[in-house]
């Protein structure tokens, strides 16, 4: 198998990663690392599905319930207050994490739900709703929206809603044998008819990074707006939507060590409050009458309704911890937890690693198919020691079909992964096609 070793994210080398010592008092953080699995203590490698949770943010959480619990925005105890504030607050932690205005934040219950709030919004502006403001931002049969091969399915199906909506043609840009996106095919396929690039900042299958350099420009060019999904990205590397150019970014709060339940979309000030509500209801309005309603710009006029209140002040907290670690260490760590996973999976023959030739950099996560069995299979027997991994197609139905796989075993890494976890997974995919009686093997 030819190893193409990762270069650094922008900005990483200058970082130091965590010292033994840190990484133990980072992991005493997290309750759920002190269980055992089937007499074994757990080993968590499946971060980029859902990260576990600090006790800060359990306890953030908790607090609200215990002390502050009440509707945000429409009341005037004190109650009312304390949770508006600890709500708004939150926002505002947000907005720095992301170097956004707090009104450019609006909170979902996930990432997915935060793509179908662009792409539906899209669509109501395109049946004429939002008036002229809205105008600039309609499709209609002739225009294009851009995705890639890899993407997601929470970036996928939601595109193609829309164009079924509206008319409009989904294209794709094309990835190589390894997964990696075809930027000279991109050129071909952004073209003066797009209005939406739709891209994954990491890759959930390869762990590479898209290469948004060249590709936003492609559709800044024809005037496209671009929408990013940071799922992959914003629990391990600086994300800060501004300077990509994008005009849309989301992330869910559950994989940055935040609760469930909770996401958060970015948008240009200009482009939410031209475009019209997803959903409606109380807290979004200025006057209703019998007949029609008015809405409040944005966020209120996309968080409609009583909030997710206690997962915001969770989220906030997460971010926190994160913010307090320091997203470049965060990122240097990993990256070395990265290239010794990569490094050890390619000394095991009879695996294939999805990616492994891709040289752009990458968070800590590799995707394996073990020939001759099963990715359920191999999955079990790493639970069977303890191991938590992923497997399946990891929503990414495309990107297998074109890898030539129906399902791969994942492992992502979090912020309190050590090399001896990492050790210990690839000795347990080392031994998977031995315990199933697979003999002949071959590296590639």
């Amino acid at each position: 198998m030819t190893l193409s070793p990762a270069p650094y994210p922008e900005g990483v080398t200058e970082a130091a990663p965590f010292t033994a010592d840190e990484l133990e008092q980072i992991r005493a953080q997290f309750p759920s690392l002190r269980r055992d699995l089937y007499g074994r203590p757990l080993v968590y490698l499946d971060s980029a599905a859902t990260a576990q949770k600090p006790n800060r943010v359990i306890e953030a959480e908790a607090a609200f319930y215990r002390e502050a619990n009440a509707a945000v925005h429409r009341g005037a105890h004190t109650l009312a207050g304390e949770a508006t504030e600890l709500y708004e607050d939150a926002r505002a932690t947000v907005a720095r994490f992301l170097a956004v205005d707090d009104d450019e934040v609006i909170f979902t219950s996930n990432a997915t739900e935060g793509l179908n709030l662009i792409a539906y919004a899209i669509g109501n502006a395109s049946l004429g709703q939002g008036g002229a403001a809205a105008a600039p931002y309609a499709l209609s049969a002739g225009d294009e929206i851009v995705v890639t091969e890899l993407e997601h399915h929470a970036n996928l199906i939601p595109w193609q809603e829309l164009a079924a909506r509206t008319g409009a043609t989904l294209r794709y840009i094309p990835v190589d044998d390894h997964g990696a996106i075809d930027v000279d095919a991109a050129t071909g396929v952004i073209g003066a008819r797009t209005r939406i690039l739709a891209v994954s900042h990491v890759s959930n299958v390869t762990g590479a990074h898209s290469p948004l350099e060249q590709l936003v420009p492609l559709a800044r060019a024809v005037g496209a707006l671009v929408v990013l999904d940071a799922c992959q990205s914003a629990p391990h590397l600086a994300l800060h939507p501004r300077e990509l150019d994008v005009d849309v970014a989301v992330f869910s709060g559950h994989k940055l060590y935040g609760p469930t339940g909770i996401g958060v979309l970015y948008g240009r000030r200009e482009l939410l409050n031209a475009l019209p509500p997803f959903l409606f209801g109380g807290s979004m309005i200025t006057t209703v009458t019998m007949e029609r309603a008015e809405y409040l710009p944005a966020p209120q006029r996309f968080e409609p309704g009583t909030p997710r209140i206690a997962q915001a002040i969770g989220l906030a907290e997460a971010i926190r911890f994160v913010t307090e670690l320091g997203i470049d260490r965060i990122a240097a760590s990993e990256h070395a937890i990265g290239e010794q996973l990569l490094r050890g999976l390619a000394e095991v023959p009879g695996i294939r690693v999805f990616g492994a030739s891709i040289d752009a950099p990458r968070v800590a996560l590799a995707s394996v198919v073990v020939e001759g069995v099963h990715a359920h299979d191999a999955g079990q027997v790493l639970d069977n020691l303890g191991i938590a991994a992923r497997v399946g197609h990891h929503c990414a139905q495309p990107l297998h079909r074109r890898l030539g796989a129906t399902a791969s075993l994942r492992i992502s890494a979090g912020v309190h992964t050590t090399t001896d976890e990492i050790d210990q997974a690839i000795a347990a995919i080392a031994g998977v096609r031995e315990f199933f009686g697979v003999t002949e093997a071959t590296n590639r």
